[in-house]
This record gives structure tokens, sequence and C-alpha cells, in this order.
């Protein structure tokens, strides 16, 4: 996910697409320490585009969106 497409994004959709990022990233977290972890390459991606989408609304709120 690139941030120039979170950008074309409102934000009540990246804020729902935050809250999935989150809910992805703790069920990965649970697998983890159960030894289930089927892709353990994917915490790095979420973890980034947690921080992209995180980024966009933080300029939003600075702008005075």
């Amino acid at each position: 996910m690139k941030a120039s497409e979170l950008r074309d994004r409102n934000s009540e959709e990246l804020k729902a697409e935050l809250l999935e990022l989150y809910r992805e990233q703790f069920k990965m977290r649970m697998q983890n320490g159960t030894g289930q972890m089927p892709r353990p390459d994917r915490f790095g991606k979420v973890r980034k585009d947690i921080a992209r989408i995180k980024t966009v609304l933080n300029e939003r709120s600075r702008a005075g969106e």
C-alpha cells in the first residue's frame, strides 16, 4: 500500500483500515506466541502500513481537515 493511494481515501476509510491492521497485528502476535506463525515476513509489512496510515492521518489533522 502506497502513501499516495492512502491520500486518495477519506479519513473514515483510513481509520477503518487502521483498525483492521491493528487486529491483524494482534492475531499475528498471538499466532507467533503459540508457534503457529505461517508468514513471519508479514510483521514488518503490517507495521509499515500502520505507520503510513498514521502519517497520512496526522498530516490531515495538522492541515486542519
